[in-house]
C-alpha cells in the first residue's frame, strides 16, 4: 500500500503547479552566457534603471571585501567589462587579488546573476576605442578626477577641470596610462529567478577543465 505522506506532497505539488506553473520558469540552456543573454534583452526591455549596472564585488590580498556599482560596457562568451581609473581603491585591489564577483539585479524582473571569476586587462585598444567614444566632458574628467584620493573640497575638482578643459581645448584627447578596462572572465554564474512561497529557481553553472559548464538546480 502506497504511504500517505508522498501521496498528501503529491497532491501539494499539484496544486502549485496548478496556481504557479511550473517550478522552473525559465528552461536552463547548456552553457551559461545563453540564458544571461536572453535575461539582459529582456532586462534592457523592462528594467526602469540601469539595466547594465552591476555589483563588482573585490577584495585586498588580506581578503578585506569591497563592493560597489560599475556599468557593464560589454561582454561576450570571454567575459564581462568595465572601465576604471586603477589608481582608484577598486584599483588597487584589482591589481592585489584577481578574484572577484559581479551581481546583476533587475529588480523589475525579480532576477539576479552572480559571476565568480578571475579579472584581466583588455587590450589598448579596446581601452582606446571605448575612451574616445564617450562625450568630451567625460573623458576630461578622467584626467581631473584623483578618483578615491581625499580633496581639499569641491573647488578643487572644480580647478583641475577648469586646468584640464584648457589643456586639451583643441584637439583630439588621449587616455590616461592609468585608466582602462577590465574584463571578469567567468568561472561560475548564478541564476537566481523570484518564485512565490521562496521556491525561487536557483541554476549554478561551473567550468569544467574540458571548457564544458556543469549545471545544478539548487535549492532556495
Amino acid at each position: 500500500m502506497r504511504s500517505a505522506l508522498p501521496y498528501l506532497g503529491d497532491i501539494v505539488i499539484l496544486r502549485l503547479k496548478r496556481k504557479w506553473g511550473n517550478f522552473m520558469k525559465t528552461a536552463p540552456y547548456s552553457e551559461p552566457f545563453e540564458t544571461f543573454g536572453a535575461w539582459f534583452e529582456e532586462a534592457k526591455e523592462k528594467e526602469i534603471n540601469d539595466p547594465d549596472a552591476m555589483a563588482l564585488a573585490t577584495a585586498t590580498a588580506a581578503g578585506v571585501p569591497s563592493v560597489r556599482m560599475v556599468l557593464l560596457k560589454d561582454w561576450d562568451q570571454k567575459g564581462f567589462v568595465f572601465y576604471t581609473n586603477m589608481e582608484s581603491h577598486k584599483g588597487q585591489e584589482l591589481r592585489e587579488n584577481p578574484n572577484v564577483s559581479l551581481l546583476f539585479h533587475w529588480k523589475s524582473l525579480r532576477r539576479q546573476v552572480r559571476v565568480y571569476g578571475t579579472v584581466e586587462r583588455v587590450s589598448e585598444q579596446e581601452s582606446d576605442d571605448y575612451f574616445n567614444s564617450r562625450p568630451r566632458d567625460s573623458r576630461i574628467g578622467a584626467w581631473a578626477s584623483k578618483q578615491s584620493r581625499p580633496m581639499e573640497g569641491r573647488f578643487e575638482f572644480e580647478k583641475a577641470i577648469v586646468k584640464e578643459t584648457a589643456r586639451f581645448a583643441v584637439g583630439d584627447i588621449p587616455r590616461p596610462e592609468y585608466w582602462y578596462g577590465n574584463r571578469v572572465v567567468p568561472t561560475a554564474f548564478e541564476f537566481w529567478e523570484d518564485r512565490p512561497f521562496r521556491l525561487h529557481d536557483r541554476q549554478y553553472y561551473t567550468l569544467q577543465k574540458d571548457g564544458n559548464w556543469a549545471l545544478d538546480v539548487l535549492y532556495p
